[in-house]
């Protein structure tokens, strides 16, 4: 599964990067391709290009916070959920996404 990601919490510091690093980890043991742009208190890093955008099976957006340049994503499969589901369990909400495009 290609997945692409972007991660912003209320603050724009600890949660934004913690959550992009148990996101990546855990798509890493469960062999999916991950792409992960933070939004936090120095704006955006790793932005995701047209190409990610085009190339990925599913968006996760875990976010606390309205995000700059959503629109890019109007016409995507995605799941949103609050940044505490990514640092409590990441493979969970992995795995759960991997099923509901399988069925």
């Amino acid at each position: 599964m290609k997945i692409i990601a972007v991660t912003a919490c209320a603050a724009g510091v600890a949660h934004t990067f913690m959550a992009k690093k148990k996101l990546e980890d855990a798509a890493k043991k469960l062999g999916h391709e991950i792409k992960v742009e933070t939004q936090g208190a120095g704006g955006i890093e790793d932005e995701l290009t047209p190409r990610d955008i085009s190339d990925a099976d599913i968006l996760i957006l875990a976010i606390d916070i309205e995000i700059s340049k959503r629109d890019r994503f109007k016409d995507m499969k995605k799941v949103e959920v609050p940044i505490i589901t990514v640092l409590k369990s990441p493979e969970a909400l992995l795995k759960k996404i991997e099923a509901k495009l399988n069925e």
